[in-house]
């Protein structure tokens, strides 16, 4: 099994990246091969809207380190999308990847019963982490990446979230987040 970790937030010892890196390591001793990649490292822009890739193209036009982590991602079978909360939503880095992400979709997304490029069937982890200790705040953000990774045909979606969390590993501490992290690992990757 392919696991592909797509880290949203620009400090590499994030709480939302300990999540992820937990989820990974259990993963990983479970037998899953994992590819990481740090957002904050990459240099890429976001999705210029030039439609390229639903007239001439089957992928996106821009060439830039976020081509290698589009490619792994048609390629994997569980995919992990990490990022704190900044301004009510996904960090800046995160955003940027799920907009280039358009390129999954046919050409005539709207009206075709198969939206996707990708393979059906694979899975979908998110993680949140947040400073604001109130769980029904931002409460939404998943709802809405949710619908678009279930229009790539994911095929199973899950959410872990952080609450009151703000030093790096901060996390850590919050012993329920760590083991769900490790309960979904296995869930996904291997023996529930």
């Amino acid at each position: 099994m392919k696991v592909v970790c797509v880290l949203g937030s620009p400090r590499a010892s994030g709480n939302s990246s300990t999540i992820a890196n937990r989820f990974c390591d259990t993963a990983q001793k479970l037998g899953a091969d994992i590819e990481t990649f740090f957002l904050n490292d990459l240099n890429f822009r976001g999705c210029q809207g030039c439609m390229a890739c639903k007239t001439k193209l089957d992928r996106c036009a821009l060439a830039d380190d976020l081509t290698a982590v589009l490619e792994a991602v048609r390629d994997t079978d569980v995919l992990v999308l990490a990022s704190p909360v900044y301004y009510w939503d996904v960090s800046s880095q995160l955003k940027a990847f799920l907009d280039r992400t358009f390129s999954y979709l046919v050409p005539d997304f709207i009206t075709s019963t198969k939206k996707s490029r990708i393979p059906a069937g694979k899975k979908m982890v998110m993680i949140l982490a947040q400073n604001n200790p109130d769980q029904s705040s931002f409460s939404n953000i998943f709802e809405k990446f949710d619908y678009f990774f279930k229009a790539y045909a994911f095929t199973e979606t899950h959410l872990i979230r952080a609450f009151g969390v703000n030093a790096p590993g901060e996390v850590e501490s919050q012993e329920a987040v760590m083991k769900l992290a490790e309960k979904m690992a296995r869930k996904i990757c291997g023996t529930p």
